[in-house]
């Protein structure tokens, strides 16, 4: 047996513990693992890109991210800020809280593509809710600004998450029928998609609760007192 392989993982320790680019370290981890089996530099970059082509994010990162980085060159950001804070009734917790709400509907109708921290979040609903934030409580500083930041991309991690399990062709539900057919329980997709409904709904509660009180804690922030 050839153990020299595992030296990938100490170099793959090594770059993570060194703060260098997790890219760099990755490739330079699967070529030394590659090297030490006696494999060709030629075969492992054939199977980096191999697998690069069968992911699913090829398409997020080489169409989706470009279209976005149009977008905000030519001001999609502001012009988001600006509408919404132009809306009195708009707080950040109010627009954070309706984008959870569509993202988990979309995402139990298999639409999860229609949202993302890349395509939705960072260029539209970040800065929405970060206007509107902005026309209550004057400038943010920076940790109210990351707050809400940090706030927009919980709510697509939350909303995607619990509300894509109530679709029935998705990944996960089919993972689920397969794990119990293995060990002897023939349940229908369908029912596992019913019980995924309850325990979604719970999610949008609790984190729906979260989200309410957002605005809260931007005002205690607002005036210099700790969240």
């Amino acid at each position: 047996m050839n153990l020299w392989p595992l030296l990938a993982i100490a170099v793959l320790v090594v770059g993570f513990a060194a703060g260098l680019n997790p890219l760099l370290v990755i490739l330079v981890t699967a070529f030394a693992a590659g090297l030490a089996a006696g494999i060709a530099p030629l075969r492992v970059l054939a199977a980096l890109g191999h697998a690069f082509n069968a992911t699913r994010y090829v398409s997020l990162i080489w169409l989706i991210l470009p279209v976005i980085g149009l977008l905000e060159h030519e001001g999609l950001r502001e012009r988001a800020r600006t509408l919404i804070g132009r809306l009195r009734a708009a707080t950040a917790g109010r627009i954070i809280l309706g984008y959870l709400a569509l993202r988990q509907l979309t995402a139990a109708l298999g639409l999860t593509s229609l949202g993302g921290p890349a395509q939705m979040v960072r260029p539209i609903v970040a800065p929405m809710a970060e206007g509107a934030a902005e026309s209550r409580f004057g400038r943010l500083s920076a940790q109210m600004r990351h707050l809400v930041r940090a706030y927009a991309a919980s709510a697509d991690n939350v909303g995607a998450f619990f509300g894509e399990d109530i679709f029935i062709a998705v990944s996960s539900i089919l993972l689920i029928k397969g794990f119990l057919a293995q060990s002897g329980y023939d349940i229908a997709p369908f029912r596992l998609s019913m019980w995924a409904i309850p325990t979604a709904l719970l999610a949008f509660v609790i984190h729906g609760v979260r989200l309410w009180r957002l605005d809260a804690k931007l005002k205690r922030l607002a005036r210099g007192d700790q969240p």
